[in-house]
């Protein structure tokens, strides 16, 4: 993950609502392993333009509670994690707007999940995840409500279809393992197609070649990655999560091979960020 001296910094969500340890936690120990700087981030939605009620105590309330928060956050991270330098920002604006906006100048950007269904992700004001992960120009981790079960020894899932979006996550996923000193689960997901002038084994083990030739240059600058590959077939959403499913994290790209013209997320990003248990980390291309 290149980065410019301004950009070394890790970006987090801190919601003064509910709290949120997990995303901290995560972000606090990835601040110190890249040795970057973390940024806290506050956002206090505006006043309601209103005729007929002053929203003006609601929103001092709201200020109070998010310094609160704030200050509370950066505590729990210095006792964590005392080498990393810790900044805080309270943000006037809404939620999704504001981390969209701090994670163009970052490095990282880690948010906590609400895990809301998808009828509540487009409705919900305080969604944040989905429009911060389509525009951020940085690696965007959401991470889960529930601590899940790591395997021992830990290791990381990376998905891959053959895409430039893609291969930034293979770069993204070998350069975390090996500062993480864990393994890496390479995987490609096949569904065979309904109408195919090719015999179902051509096309198998041309994507298990695509596989191979994708990951062979990465291994060789990371040999200390241990590296499996393996191609699954079936759903990519629910096998790479059930891969994922005692992982560290699982990385994608942040539209795949396949993608509709248009689309900033694809449909694999999509549903791992509602199944997968494990924190997801979303990388956009270049």
């Amino acid at each position: 993950m290149s980065t410019t001296p301004e950009h070394r910094e890790i970006v987090v969500g801190v919601d003064p609502v509910r709290e949120g340890h997990l995303a901290l936690a995560w972000a606090a120990d990835e601040a110190h392993r890249r040795r970057f700087a973390l940024r806290l981030v506050v956002a206090v939605p505006p006043p309601h333009d209103t005729q007929h009620v002053d929203d003006t105590p609601r929103h001092q309330a709201r200020t109070r509670r998010g310094k609160d928060a704030l200050r509370a956050a950066a505590d729990w991270v210095r006792a964590r994690q005392p080498d990393v330098r810790v900044a805080s920002a309270l943000v006037d604006g809404f939620p999704a707007a504001v981390m969209a906006a701090m994670a163009q100048r970052a490095s990282m950007a880690v948010l906590g999940s609400r895990h809301l269904s998808r009828t509540e992700e487009f409705l919900s004001a305080g969604s944040l995840v989905v429009p911060v992960t389509a525009q951020a120009r940085c690696p965007v981790v959401v991470v889960g409500d529930a601590e899940h079960i790591t395997q021992d020894p830990p290791y990381l899932v990376v998905g891959i279809d053959g895409s430039e979006s893609s291969r930034a996550a293979l770069a993204f996923a070998f350069e975390e393992a090996d500062l993480r000193h864990c393994a890496l689960r390479a995987v490609a997901v096949w569904q065979p197609p309904v109408f195919t002038l090719h015999t179902g084994d051509s096309l198998f083990h041309a994507e298990r070649r695509l596989l191979s030739e994708t990951t062979a240059g990465w291994a060789e600058k990371h040999p200390d990655v241990r590296l499996t590959h393996e191609v699954l077939i079936g759903s990519p959403v629910e096998l790479l999560a059930d891969a994922a499913e005692r992982a560290l994290a699982v990385v994608v790209g942040r539209r795949g091979r396949g993608g509709y013209t248009g689309m900033r997320v694809g449909s694999v990003v999509h549903g791992l960020l509602h199944r997968a248990h494990c924190p997801v980390i979303t990388v956009p291309t270049g």
